[in-house]
């Protein structure tokens, strides 16, 4: 019981806590490129800033409901698209530093990220193969699918853990959703890791021709956005938080680059 409560608190919260965050980063970045949309940008605007939160809660909300009402049990479903999306994100940060150590030049440095990334890539990628093509039904989701897409058709109303017909529909919905959500994680991530050799190929050729690297970065511009330096303003803090809004009675302008 108290390991189990650690682990929560410690590990899974902790993540959500941060996927929550950058979910919402990534979803508010994308709505302001959209026209008609682009107030999302500005991370001040609180209406866009609880939208992004209330969807992205929402989202894996969904995921964690539909785990703890599987009549196959909550663990078996979360525990699997948790660990994969877990270790396919740590092959995502992997990739970037690889890239930050090209672009730098550092190349005999460069195996450090590198083979994690493979290992980890090797690993999580036969896991999640397995997890969703594997013709055993207590590996495979796509077996596992089948196998209650003909218990239903046969007319069952029980089929192992499930005891109703509207458990035998849930863990087809639930195990559809599985595979499809892991389909996507490796797609993504196989994506993010050849655009980032892409870049490394391109930043060694560049550097060896002596020619800069093209970049879609936005230039560096000074932080429109004032914040007490600490949890509670301070005098000074607030001596310039007067400034600050005297200078921009509306609220900051939002630069042309977004976040």
């Amino acid at each position: 019981y108290h390991f189990a409560i650690m682990f929560e608190a410690l590990f899974i919260l902790t993540t959500v806590d941060a996927g929550t965050r950058v979910a919402r980063f990534m979803m508010t970045d994308t709505l302001g490129n959209v026209p008609g949309l682009r107030r999302f940008k500005d991370p001040s605007w609180t209406v866009g800033n609880w939208i992004s939160t209330v969807f992205v809660c929402a989202l894996w909300g969904a995921i964690l409901l539909m785990g703890v009402t599987d009549p196959l049990g909550g663990i078996n479903v979360l525990f699997p698209l948790f660990g994969i999306a877990n270790q396919l994100l740590a092959a995502i940060a992997l990739a970037l530093v690889l890239v930050v150590v090209v672009k730098k030049g550092l190349y005999k440095w460069a195996w450090i990220p590198a083979v994690p990334l493979a290992w980890d890539l090797i690993v999580t990628m036969t896991a999640s193969w397995q997890k969703i093509f594997h013709s055993d039904p207590a590996i495979g989701y796509w077996a596992q699918n089948a196998n209650f897409r003909d218990a239903k058709s046969q007319g069952l109303t029980e089929f192992g853990a499930a005891k109703s017909p509207e458990a035998i529909d849930a863990v087809i919905r639930n195990t559809m959703i599985q595979g499809i959500l892991s389909i996507l994680f490796a797609v993504l991530v196989l994506v993010v890791v050849g655009a980032a050799i892409a870049v490394c190929i391109k930043s060694i050729r560049a550097r060896a021709a002596g020619t800069p690297l093209e970049t879609t970065e936005e230039p560096d511009t000074e932080s429109e956005f004032f914040a007490p330096t600490g949890f509670l303003a301070s005098s000074r803090d607030k001596e310039v938080q007067a400034m600050w809004d005297e200078r921009y009675p509306g609220g900051a302008p939002v630069s042309s680059g977004g976040h």
